[in-house]
């Protein structure tokens, strides 16, 4: 299947809340399978010692070997090519069953290119997704989006901790300092069909702080957003899920469009409010996503 079609096909997944967790810690992967988050992202980088580093592979691979995660999306984050420990981590867990490898540290078209290469033996329906946390990667975002087309690249992830110690920026509550870049992460990821996820919060013990954070994240458009605590999961799950008034909303264009009266029309009024084919689209995308997220908590 060309990846566009498949991008296509992940476009209603839910990824509402991706969380981390480090992969050489079996009491918190067995605690994942329990959780109601949609995405489980087992971590062999930023979460790992150098000396931990091979455990946390046989950690991974064991989790995606054994299972278990029912609706969850299994994703495992590699270490870098560039590092001793990259190359093995793919080899290894290129077909243990994972829906998809993350990697780190991406700065050009080139970088997602290596990877994908490495992945050339791996079942198909592996996705690649890459971290957006480089200054480089910020100032391209539209070439390496484009590899959308031609390679696995299927998803984004916000790294805000790495971004900021490139720019030597400072992290605030109103995330000033990085708003214009997770904008225009979210123009190159829509443009090319790309999934994208806002970055962690680094307070997960102040749930309000974080449900602001990812009421900002919806604002901007992110598909969900990554986690580093269980204790995020529930406010960020309610945050990414369409409201009933916006599924009310979307049925009701739904429906009018479907009226006999109104085929072939690019424009019609819907409860008092214009209606074009782009909130038709739109609709149609928030209803198959309820619908998803409903039979994965059925």
């Amino acid at each position: 299947m060309p990846n566009t079609a498949r991008l296509a096909m992940l476009a209603t997944r839910p990824r509402r809340s991706a969380l981390f967790m480090p992969a050489n810690n079996a009491k918190a992967i067995a605690k994942a399978r329990t959780l109601p988050a949609d995405v489980i992202i087992l971590d062999l980088e930023d979460a790992v010692a150098p000396e931990a580093k091979e455990d946390a592979r046989e950690g991974a691979l064991k989790a995606a070997y054994t299972g278990g995660f029912g609706h969850r999306e299994l994703v495992i984050r590699v270490n870098g090519l560039d590092t001793p420990w990259g190359a093995d981590d793919l080899e290894a867990l290129a077909r243990a069953g994972a829906d998809a490898i993350l990697v780190p540290k991406v700065a050009s078209p080139r970088d997602v290119l290596r990877y994908h290469e490495a992945l050339t033996g791996a079942p198909t329906e592996l996705q690649l997704w890459t971290m957006i946390e480089t200054a480089g990667s910020v100032l391209r975002l539209d070439e390496i989006g484009a590899l959308a087309k031609s390679t696995r690249l299927s998803a984004w992830v916000i790294g805000p901790n790495d971004l900021a110690k490139e720019m030597r920026s400072r992290q605030t509550p109103d995330r000033m300092a990085i708003a214009p870049m997770l904008a225009l992460a979210v123009a190159a990821a829509r443009a090319h069909g790309l999934c994208v996820l806002d970055g962690v919060c680094n307070e997960f013990r102040d749930l309000a702080r974080f449900s602001a954070e990812a009421e900002q994240g919806a604002i901007f458009g992110f598909d969900g957003k990554t986690l580093i605590h269980p204790a995020q999961v529930d406010p960020c799950n309610a945050v990414f899920s369409p409201s009933q008034a916006d599924l009310t909303w979307a049925q009701a264009v739904i429906d009018a469009f479907a009226l006999p009266e109104n085929a072939g029309k690019g424009a019609i009024q819907v409860a008092g409010k214009m209606a074009e084919l782009l909130h038709l689209d739109d609709a149609r995308r928030l209803v198959a996503l309820a619908q998803r997220i409903a039979k994965a908590t059925a």
